[in-house]
């Protein structure tokens, strides 16, 4: 561990950005994923030519910015592009699931640079599954030649609804034992950086704007179905979170009041009804009842199911595990539907474990929404898979935290 003569001098470089026009050429730069002239910040931002010059040569002294390459030249000498570059820092990314933990470093341009994933029970609690987190982080540093003091930011992504302004996790129905829980300050000792925190739907749905399918598109869905189900809202090229930082908690939208008990306590959720625990319990039913000979196959040979298993065996053709697969996308598709008609957008992108069941599961969403919600609603409206799957939760982390970390207090 650092002394503290190295803590305050680590503690120095924040904040990083000086005033609200170096925020904004950062940000800019950042949102683009690639390196832009300064007569396109000058353009964009709508500074002039000088202040830009001015503030990007400062941001280059503090090693936040550098140049790389040249713009196509129209006739005169051609521009020098500016981006960030690796050696301006590292952002950690964690994001965390009901079932596993995944944590990334990025650069300050959210590029992953490293990535390690891990199963995990997030009932554990807040101080076994942070820690582990954290010693995730401190070896994929050591990989890098890397230590706590090249951090700048770190994200993290939890599967529950965060109070924003605390960056605390209140009443989630998933995590026993982490309601108020202080996650920030399991990182306050050995970082500097600043910590900010949100619900994992969000992350990801920020992974999906910036990296993903979603990239480029103002106004979008992203939903995640796995042991919970969630939804992260994009409204005019923002993540909008609401008053409270809880939109989008499409999980505990009642589709049934005589369904069974959701996590939350109330009678027939979405997530209760539709989760990969809804699934597999329904497998298991059918199973035990013979009505599946695959799947009775399947338990009997492992003493209980996955929703993988009910993958597999529709897969192969069977047709109760089609028809689970079939009943979990109609009930997204009815609330989905819903969300059409309210938000009007452009693109519904889904992810999650569960998301890779089968084909017939994207296949029963889009019916569903497209025969429920006014054809002008969905007239040009796509509704696909993810295409980061594997990386939106860090990427979004790593998003989060840039976003933040680039802001003047």
């Amino acid at each position: 561990m650092r002394d503290r003569t190295e803590n305050k001098e680590t503690q120095a470089r924040y904040p990083l950005i000086e005033n609200r026009l170096q925020s904004r050429i950062m940000t800019f730069i950042h949102a683009q994923a690639r390196p832009v002239s300064r007569s396109e910040l000058t353009e964009e931002l709508r500074a002039s030519r000088s202040k830009i010059s001015g503030e990007v040569n400062r941001l280059m002294e503090l090693g936040l910015l550098a140049e790389e390459g040249f713009a196509e030249s129209e006739g005169g000498r051609p521009s020098a592009l500016l981006n960030i570059p690796r050696s301006a820092g590292l952002v950690a990314a964690i994001d965390l699931g009901a079932t596993s933990i995944d944590v990334a470093l990025t650069t300050l341009g959210s590029e992953i640079v490293a990535h390690k994933a891990e199963p995990a029970d997030v009932r554990e609690g807040p101080r076994t599954i942070l820690g582990r987190a954290k010693a995730m982080l401190s070896g994929l540093l050591e990989e890098q030649v890397s230590d706590a003091r090249d951090v700048l930011a770190i994200g993290i992504g939890v599967p529950g609804p965060v109070e924003q302004a605390a960056g605390v996790l209140r009443s989630p129905p998933l995590m026993p034992g982490w309601d108020r829980f202080p996650i920030r300050s399991v990182f306050a000792g050995e970082y500097a950086a600043p910590v900010f925190v949100d619900n994992d739907v969000n992350v990801m749905a920020l992974g999906e704007h910036w990296g993903g399918v979603g990239r480029g598109v103002d106004n979008m869905l992203f939903i995640k179905v796995g042991t919970g189900i969630g939804g992260g809202i994009i409204a005019d090229g923002h993540l909008y979170r609401g008053t409270q930082g809880c939109a989008g908690d499409i999980g505990h939208i009642s589709v049934d009041p005589n369904g069974p008990v959701c996590t939350c306590g109330n009678l027939g959720c979405l997530e209760a009804m539709a989760g990969a625990p809804a699934i597999v319990r329904e497998a298991e039913r059918k199973a035990r009842e013979g009505l599946s000979p695959v799947l009775a196959e399947m338990l009997a040979g492992k003493g209980e199911l996955t929703s993988e298993d009910v993958s597999r065996a529709a897969s192969v053709g069977d047709y109760e595990a089609v028809m689970i697969i079939r009943q979990a996308g109609r009930l997204i598709g009815r609330v989905l539907a819903t969300l059409v008609s309210v938000l009007n957008p452009s693109l519904i992108v889904v992810g999650g474990g569960v998301s890779q069941i089968g084909h017939s599961f994207l296949a029963e969403i889009r019916s569903t929404v497209y025969q429920r919600s006014l054809p002008l609603a969905t007239r040009n409206l796509p509704i696909v898979l993810s295409e980061i799957e594997g990386v939106s939760g860090v990427m979004g982390a790593s998003v989060m935290a840039v976003e933040g970390v680039l802001q003047i207090p």
